[in-house]
């Protein structure tokens, strides 16, 4: 079997794709820096994210629905173009001393919204050029990468607005013109041949989760680690706000969440290794009962002793997404993948802003420790749920991808 590094098709899809989401990430930071320079508003600022975000909870499941019926090829070019058009126009009107509050959040909208396009025919690209026994390891890699542009986006960001407005976000636009390239060189068809779906657009989502809901390995993933999704973001948000009330500068508090993304890129690396070590099913134990690491701040509440204690966690999490993402878009039909995995990021996403909201809640409330204890207990019981699943208890051998047939 060819390795990952010599497969044309997978390094020219990562290349485009590294190229455009380390753009991207560079403009998360630098639109709250435009906005505050043009208007000195935090409101105004948090409008922009929203309007950033909000397209993944509006038309996730649309965007699965459209990378399943058309070709994902063209509906990944055309989502290219669309946002290097946005972000263009915002260049332009910034170069031309002319950009209004206005065009911020439209042009961070239509930029989200072309990121949900994207981001639903993703995985049916990256099934179609990679075998799928390596499938696991493709993912890894993608988690490699997402961990290398968390880290490096903010900081390119910031120094590049410092240049100049513009700067960040005519990189952003070029960036996406790179990944253009890389989908256009690639010579591999992006979905299997098949008929066209007539059927209401709504069937067609049910029909998604449908297939996930009747796999229970999948169903119970999903249900669990997004569920998970709320007690990650929730200490980080804990981190910053116990920071600040320990004494601690922006600086020192920005480093110590700098860190738990080191070792999400650490996790990464090592997936490999955890892979041949451990069956799937020890190691989706060992990142739900790490949920737990957290309790340590009740014994010793100090900023540094709840970050430390969430690293394990940072280096567990890359590991059980390069099983479950793989043996998932192993598993699941092509015709099907890209509504399968809108209705799975869908259910994510719904609950990963709970976790910053409810720590936000508690910590103007009630004590630190209670806070830090309510996300304890919360991942007390997804543990217990994993271990007692049946699902979990016999989940899949990765070998079983040797016998599925070739697309």
């Amino acid at each position: 079997m060819v390795p990952l590094w010599r497969n044309r098709e997978f390094v020219l899809l990562q290349a485009g794709q590294l190229l455009s989401t380390l753009g991207t990430s560079s403009t998360a930071i630098a639109y709250p820096l435009l906005v505050l320079a043009l208007t000195h508003s935090p409101a105004k600022a948090g409008i922009v994210g929203f309007a950033r975000l909000i397209p993944y909870a509006l038309f996730g499941l649309l965007a699965g629905v459209a990378a399943d019926r058309w070709n994902r090829k063209h509906v990944m070019i055309a989502a290219d173009g669309v946002r290097a058009l946005a972000i263009g126009s915002l260049v332009a009107t910034i170069l031309l001393h002319r950009v209004a509050f206005w065009q911020i959040p439209i042009v961070a909208f239509v930029e989200g919204t072309g990121a949900v396009v994207f981001g639903a025919a993703t995985m049916g690209a990256l099934r179609s050029v990679v075998p799928r026994r390596q499938l696991p390891a493709a993912a890894g890699a993608q988690q490699a990468r997402a961990a290398t542009v968390s880290l490096a986006g903010p900081p390119l960001g910031g120094a590049l607005f410092g240049l100049a407005r513009a700067v960040p976000f005519l990189v952003d636009a070029v960036s996406y013109s790179f990944s253009t390239l890389s989908l256009l060189a690639m010579r591999t068809p992006f979905q299997e041949e098949r008929e066209v779906d007539r059927s209401p657009v709504r069937a067609q989502i049910a029909e998604g989760f449908r297939f996930l809901w009747n796999h229970p390995f999948l169903r119970t993933c999903a249900l669990l680690f997004g569920l998970g999704n709320f007690v990650g973001p929730g200490v980080l948000f804990a981190i910053v706000v116990v920071g600040r009330r320990q004494g601690l500068s922006g600086g020192e508090i920005g480093a110590l969440t700098a860190a738990f993304g080191a070792f999400l890129l650490l996790g990464s690396l090592l997936s490999p290794l955890f892979r041949r070590a451990l069956s799937v099913h020890a190691i989706l134990l060992l990142e739900l009962w790490l949920w737990l690491g957290c309790a340590l701040f009740l014994v010793w509440p100090s900023v540094y002793v709840l970050t430390a204690s969430i690293l394990p966690l940072a280096v567990a999490i890359p590991v059980t997404d390069s099983v479950v993402i793989g043996y998932r878009v192993a598993m699941t039909p092509d015709r099907l993948l890209g509504r399968v995995e809108s209705v799975r990021s869908t259910i994510s996403l719904l609950i990963a802003p709970l976790g910053p909201l409810t720590a936000g809640l508690l910590l103007s409330s009630v004590s630190e420790r209670a806070t830090i204890a309510v996300f304890a207990a919360f991942g007390l019981v997804l543990a217990l749920w994993g271990t007692l699943s049946p699902s979990i208890r016999n989940a899949p051998s990765l070998a079983e991808l040797d016998a599925l047939p070739a697309p």
